[in-house]
């Protein structure tokens, strides 16, 4: 038969393959520096979206689920939201920012858990609104089946 060969799923100096993710996102961090900023949350069944804009709306930082390891169903977990929170949150304390407001839109399981994985590091948060987009009618509905 032979010998079993054993395949380790890790990085050059043993990080797993999510740790491994999270630090080159940490590398790239930006040499800018604020003092407050803008926290948008996009939170849908599949996934989770987290950016941080100065108070102009011009993107500082970002990154998902997706960007960050998870896949499939795992994406729109509150776990994979969390630790987004907490990626995001390290980048801003890099930056020094001391302050934000958040914007939460979607209807995702993730909405709360990234926001407390972002209040984890330290930063204040001013507000929290809520602009998930509602219709208000919506289109017209399809005419009844008739058999």
């Amino acid at each position: 038969m032979g010998k079993k060969r054993i395949i380790k799923k890790t990085g050059k100096t043993g990080e797993t393959k999510k740790s491994a993710l999270k630090s080159r996102f940490l590398n790239k961090g930006s040499k800018r520096k604020l003092d407050s900023g803008v926290l948008h949350v996009r939170s849908t069944y599949n996934n989770t979206i987290v950016s941080l804009t100065d108070l102009q709306g011009n993107l500082v930082c970002t990154s998902s689920s997706g960007a960050l390891g998870f896949k499939g169903a795992k994406k729109g977990t509150p776990f994979a939201a969390a630790k987004i929170g907490e990626l995001i949150g390290d980048m801003a304390k890099s930056m020094g920012v001391k302050t934000v407001d958040v914007i939460v839109k979607g209807v995702g399981a993730g909405r709360e858990s990234a926001i407390r994985g972002f209040i984890s590091k330290g930063i204040h948060i001013n507000s929290i609104k809520d602009k998930t987009p509602i219709p208000h009618n919506g289109p017209k509905p399809k005419k009844p089946r008739r058999v």
